[in-house]
C-alpha cells in the first residue's frame, strides 16, 4: 500500500527532537513527528501532594493540553479548571507511562510535573507526548541534587509510545490525522526501552480485528518504539540513564 505521504507501512514519520527548548523549566523538549509538534516541560516541586506526605515516596504527574491554534477549526481553551474527558484520559496515560519507569522511593518526597502542550496536531499527539515527556523528565531529574540516595538513579528504564492502525486492510505505523480518521482499527502502544508493555489501547472503529492483525500491529509498534528509543538515547547522549 502506498501511503499518501510516500512512507512505507512500517515507517515512522520524520522525528525531530530539540532539548533545552526553554530556559526556565529544568527539562524542556520540543519534539515533532511529521507535522505534529509538542512542547514537553518538566518542573520539580520539593514536596508531594498532601495524600502522599510522610510516605517517603515521590510523585510524577502530567498535564496535557492542545493549544487553540494547534487544530483547525480553533480549539477553545479550557477555562476555570474545566478539562474535557479526552484531555483527562491523555494526561493520566502520560503520568502512568512515566511512573512505570521511575523508582518513586528513590526520587524522595518530590513532585515532578510534566506539561505537554500540543503546538500543532496531525495525529499521534498522546504518543508523541509520552516520548518527549521522558526526555524532559530525564533532564529535570539531572538537575535535582537532593535525592535520598544520591548515587542511585530513580529512572529504571526508558519509555516511548507510538500509534498504529489498519487502513484499507493494511497495518500501518505512526498514523497521521488523515490515516487515523480513515482507520478501521486504531491502536496506541506504550513500551519501555527493554521491550516491556506499559499500556495497549486498541479499538475497532466500526470494525473488528483478529489475532493475526493484532500481532501485526504489535509487531509494528515494537519496531517503531525500538527506533524511538534509539532516537531518545542519541538525543540524551551521556545523560542516557538506562
Amino acid at each position: 500500500m502506498a501511503r499518501h505521504d510516500g512512507r512505507r507501512p512500517p515507517q515512522l514519520r520524520p522525528l525531530k527532537i530539540r532539548r533545552k527548548f526553554t530556559k526556565v523549566a529544568p527539562g524542556s523538549v520540543l519534539i515533532a513527528a511529521g507535522d505534529t509538534q509538542v512542547l514537553c516541560t518538566a518542573s520539580v516541586d520539593p514536596q508531594v501532594p498532601p495524600w502522599m506526605a510522610g510516605k517517603g515516596k515521590g510523585w510524577v504527574t502530567a498535564e496535557y493540553n492542545m493549544l487553540p491554534g494547534s487544530t483547525s477549526p480553533r480549539k477553545r481553551r479550557d477555562r476555570d479548571g474545566k478539562v474535557d474527558g479526552r484531555t483527562t484520559e491523555i494526561q493520566r496515560l502520560i503520568g502512568r507511562s512515566l511512573r512505570a519507569v521511575i523508582d518513586l522511593e528513590c526520587l524522595g518526597e518530590k513532585t515532578v510535573t510534566i506539561d505537554c502542550d500540543v503546538l500543532q496536531a496531525d495525529g499521534g499527539t498522546r504518543t508523541l507526548s509520552i516520548t518527549g515527556a521522558f526526555l524532559a523528565l530525564v533532564d529535570a531529574l539531572h538537575a535535582v541534587s537532593a535525592l535520598p540516595a544520591p548515587h542511585a538513579n530513580p529512572i529504571r528504564d526508558s519509555v516511548a509510545a507510538v500509534s498504529c492502525g489498519i487502513v484499507d486492510g493494511t497495518p500501518l505505523l505512526d498514523l497521521d490525522y488523515r490515516e487515523d480518521f480513515a482507520a478501521a482499527v486504531d491502536m496506541n502502544v506504550v513500551m519501555t526501552g527493554k521491550g516491556r508493555y506499559v499500556e495497549i489501547q486498541g479499538t475497532g472503529e466500526e470494525s473488528t480485528f483478529d489475532q493475526q492483525e493484532l500481532d501485526a500491529l504489535l509487531g509494528l509498534a515494537r519496531s517503531g518504539i525500538s527506533q524511538l528509543t534509539k532516537a531518545q538515547r542519541e538525543s540524551l547522549g551521556k545523560r542516557w540513564p538506562c
